[in-house]
């Protein structure tokens, strides 16, 4: 009868289940995802895809490989050009102009752009100015309505055969080495002047200063 009166213990609950963390609870994150992770767009509702390959995206990188491969392609011919030499490419000093029967009197300036000379005929010869004032080397200006030559670069004068007579040229243009070939056409050589220095005889007489008509 003792034993009725003692209360048994409550019985107790059955223990919780466990299970191991699975393949899939291993990768949950806590919180909010890292800022430019996938789980972050997709939190965002941002779908998580790689960079877009339309045809614009494509035009653009051919575009800018293009000017990738123009710039280097510049740059390696300087850096080429650097080592070559330098080069200056003269017209020839040495030409033909025709027979002297091509000339009538007075200044012919047709040959002036090409050679810078002037061919000048008088009664009695066939002679070539060249075409550099004696002051700065400036090209004159053949005025017929004065019959003078006339330098745009400080005023230098010089009559139709050459001769200064005013400005600050100190002494006549030069005369170029003239003489006939075997067919009887003028031959020039701006290699070879004559000149008149200052105060000193003049070299426009000398054999090769004319050709005589």
């Amino acid at each position: 009868m003792a034993d009725e009166g003692v209360k048994a213990p409550p019985a107790k609950p059955p223990a919780a289940a466990t299970t191991a963390p699975g393949p899939a609870d291993a990768t949950k994150y806590v919180g909010t995802p890292a800022v430019g992770t996938s789980k972050a767009a997709a939190a965002g509702g941002v779908a998580a895809v790689g960079p877009s390959n339309t045809e614009i995206d494509k035009r653009r990188r051919r575009l800018v490989w293009s000017g990738v491969a123009a710039f280097l392609a510049a740059w390696f011919l300087a850096f080429f050009r650097f080592f070559l030499p330098r080069t200056l490419f003269e017209p020839n000093t040495v030409f033909k102009i025709g027979y002297a029967s091509d000339f009538a009197l007075g200044v012919d300036t047709k040959f002036q752009q090409k050679y810078r000379i002037w061919v000048d005929r008088t009664p009695d010869r066939v002679f070539v100015i060249y075409a550099k004032c004696t002051h700065l080397g400036c090209t004159p200006d053949w005025k017929p309505a004065e019959n003078k030559f006339k330098c745009p670069c400080h005023g230098s004068g010089y009559d139709s055969e050459g001769i200064n007579f005013e400005g600050p040229a100190p002494r006549p243009m030069d005369r170029a080495h003239v003489e006939l070939d075997p067919t009887g056409q003028i031959v020039v050589d701006t290699s070879r002047l004559f000149q008149w220095p200052k105060g000193q005889p003049s070299h426009f007489n000398d054999p090769g200063a004319y050709i005589p008509v």
